[in-house]
């Protein structure tokens, strides 16, 4: 998978349509360095998904996407999860990280795309704001998903590792990370 040199911004990145074929900034660039990502149920505080990096992931939940080269494969995600995600009216999530640079972090904003066989479903746009040099922060977010018919519903359980995202991180309108993901989801009932 090659890697793009190119200069993206979040308005090009709210543009897009379908999936990336490749990541759209190098490996490496950041001073981000993130330490766990909860989603979970907003109405009943239910935790669906966690991942934390001082703790080995359940690998029947979480893989590595090894359709990528050795370098990009760290940014590429497969998971596992639970068709009940896809029904929720509201999630909050829980995204802690830390920042390696000496001086301030202005304009931290993430962009996260959503997509199902080549198709925009869904589409995110979280501001940051300004984070601290040297610090350890940890954000939460509520908001409503938008609502999916039950036919896509089935579609997306019947097609699995179809659905797929592009989250794509800033500084100050500079794409500094871009990481990748394939979903499954598994019926519960």
């Amino acid at each position: 998978m090659t890697t793009r040199r190119i200069s993206v911004g979040p308005k090009e990145c709210l543009q897009l349509k379908k999936p990336t074929t490749g990541f759209l900034c190098p490996i490496g660039c950041s001073p981000i360095e993130f330490e766990s990502f909860v989603v979970s149920d907003n109405n009943s505080k239910r935790v669906l998904f966690e991942i934390r990096n001082d703790v080995d992931p359940d690998t029947d939940l979480l893989e590595p996407d090894y359709y990528y080269n050795d370098e990009d494969v760290c940014r590429a995600i497969k998971y596992t999860l639970n068709d009940e995600m896809l029904r929720l009216p509201t999630i909050s999530t829980r995204l802690t990280f830390t920042v390696g640079y000496e001086k301030p972090l202005p304009n931290f904003r993430m962009i996260e795309r959503h997509y199902f066989k080549g198709r925009l479903i869904k589409s995110f746009d979280f501001h940051f704001g300004f984070c601290i040099p040297g610090s350890r922060n940890s954000w939460e977010a509520i908001y409503d998903v938008p609502p999916m018919e039950e036919e896509l519903i089935n579609d997306i359980i019947a097609n699995p590792y179809e659905t797929n995202s592009d989250s794509f991180f800033f500084i100050e309108d500079e794409l500094v990370i871009h990481n990748k993901a394939k979903y499954r989801y598994i019926r519960t009932n």
